[in-house]
This record gives C-alpha cells, structure tokens and sequence, in this order.
C-alpha cells in the first residue's frame, strides 16, 4: 500500500493541490477534498470521521485544503462554507456535503466508491 492510502492528505501549496489533482486524473481514483479551517468547530468534530474513512476506503483519495493556507484554491472551487467536502471525479465535481453532516459523508463516500469500484471492473 502507497504511503497516502489509507490516510488523509494536507495539501499547504497549490503546487501541492494541483499534483494530487493530476494523480487523480491519471488513476481516475475519486477524490474527496476536505475544506476545512483550523478556526471551524464542525470542522474539528468531523476530522476524526474523514480519518476513519480514508482508512476504511484506500480506493478514495481524501485531500484537505485549509480555506485560509489556501485562499486562491477555495475561491476556485466556490467554497463559501466550512467544512465542504467536494468529490472528484476526473476534475468534475460530481457531489458535494455542506457542514458537518457525518452521516451523509459516510453514505455518499460509500455510494462514489461502489460507483467508481463497479466502474474499473
């Protein structure tokens, strides 16, 4: 198993940002991008879940982006609530949770990785 399966990334450049964007288009992998701030309360509740589920899931890429270390990319991705979490497909947003709603994280993160699972089959 790679060093980033099974575990949450922090993207703190846009270098960094864009690198796990390409590697996610090139392997067609989902990935589920965490925007969150170190200020943000639901943001903090809910770490400890994403954690659990990039554990539970390596065939997910999970990325977190700080709204504040990383201004230009959450502008980019009209980011205008804490925590948002994004999925990715191929650069295409194809869901999106808004807040800390864990049981809706876990469902959809559930349904994209059976969805892209049944897909490369």
């Amino acid at each position: 198993m790679a060093a980033e399966e099974g575990q949450v990334i922090a993207c703190h450049t846009t270098e960094a940002w864009d690198e796990q964007l390409r590697k996610g288009n090139e392997t067609k992998k989902l990935i589920v991008v965490d925007f969150t701030a170190s200020w943000c309360g639901p943001c903090r509740f809910i770490a400890p879940i994403l954690a659990e589920l990039a554990r539970k899931t390596p065939e997910v890429t999970f990325l977190k982006v700080d709204v504040d270390e990383l201004k230009k990319v959450a502008e980019d991705w009209s980011v205008e609530a804490m925590p948002t979490f994004m999925f990715l497909k191929e650069g295409k947003v194809v869901d999106k949770v808004v807040g800390a709603k864990k049981d809706e994280l876990v469902l959809k993160v559930g349904q994209h990785a059976a969805a892209a699972a049944a897909a490369s089959a």
